[in-house]
């Protein structure tokens, strides 16, 4: 159960990770704080290729590495996006919902499906997304108004978008350590995410860059989170089914809404801390039957 472990670090790092880039958010453009992530990984990551080394590359690490790291610096934008306008409680959440898409992706990319209790799985997830707006019922609209909640509120709209090009993305990550190893593929995703985003971050950072010095303290623990992150996520996947590491990856949730309550002092932790528990009820569906 070796990739157990590396997954569950992978969830308890992404929810570090999601507290250190909310509180990042309150002084520094949303755009730096993306492009953060990945480039203030690397000094923690590179020193560790003295050790491995530079593996040999397989013919699809290329087209991985482009199409991976371009669907990941649009994913990164809109993740800071979400968390910075709604609370982290109801935004992050949202993620659990990677599985259920993983379900679609992976059996057409890679060709692995988790098995038949992915539908209780599925029940359950959609159940919890209920439940995680509950309160909402009482405004008058309905018992559909959780999920119209999911809709009008921003976050979890941003979020949910995140979720679904996340499942894609995971299957190449596949792919991509496959042509190559899990700790150059992390290595080489954050180089070409980080490149990538640079002109990004300067035309639509208003002029803002100023901001990273001032802040460095502040975007290397997000970036060492993220590094941590994404270390323990692709020996993980190497291991075993996709579908079944972001499904442990998204407990993440539960630390998120746990967080978002102790340290923002978000409210509602009662009816989300809920949701959420039959939301990953519904992960351990997917990955344990």
């Amino acid at each position: 159960m070796l990739w157990f472990i590396f997954a569950f670090l992978t969830a308890l790092f992404e929810a570090t990770k999601d507290v250190f880039s909310k509180k990042s958010l309150k002084d520094i453009n949303e755009y730096l704080v993306a492009w953060s992530l990945p480039c203030f990984a690397l000094p923690f990551l590179l020193p560790l290729l003295l050790f491995t080394g530079i593996p040999p590359l397989g013919e699809r690490f290329w087209q991985a590495l482009f199409i991976g790291g371009s669907l990941y610096a649009i994913t990164l934008i809109l993740y800071m996006k979400a968390i910075k306008s709604s609370d982290l409680s109801i935004t992050v959440p949202m993620l659990t919902f990677t599985p259920l898409f993983l379900l679609i992706t992976s059996p057409l990319m890679v060709g692995e499906f988790p098995g038949i209790f992915g539908l209780i799985g599925i029940f359950l997830i959609v159940t919890g997304s209920y439940l995680l707006n509950i309160n909402k019922k009482s405004h008058g609209y309905g018992y559909f108004a959780p999920f119209k909640a999911l809709l009008k509120e921003k976050g979890p709209r941003l979020m949910l978008v995140v979720a679904f090009i996340w499942s894609i993305t995971s299957n190449i990550d596949k792919i991509g350590l496959q042509n190559s190893s899990p700790l150059f593929w992390v290595i080489a995703v954050d180089a070409f995410v980080a490149l990538l985003m640079f002109p990004l971050c300067k035309s639509r950072g208003n002029g803002k860059t100023t901001q990273i010095p001032a802040n460095l303290r502040a975007l290397l623990k997000v970036g060492l989170f993220g590094g941590l992150t994404s270390a323990c996520q692709m020996p993980a996947i190497s291991l075993t089914l996709v579908a079944y590491v972001i499904s442990i990856k998204r407990t993440s949730a539960i630390m998120g809404v746990l967080f978002g309550y102790l340290i923002f002092k978000e409210k509602g932790i009662r009816e989300r801390l809920v949701g959420v528990i039959v939301m990953v009820l519904g992960i351990l569906f997917i990955t344990l039957f």
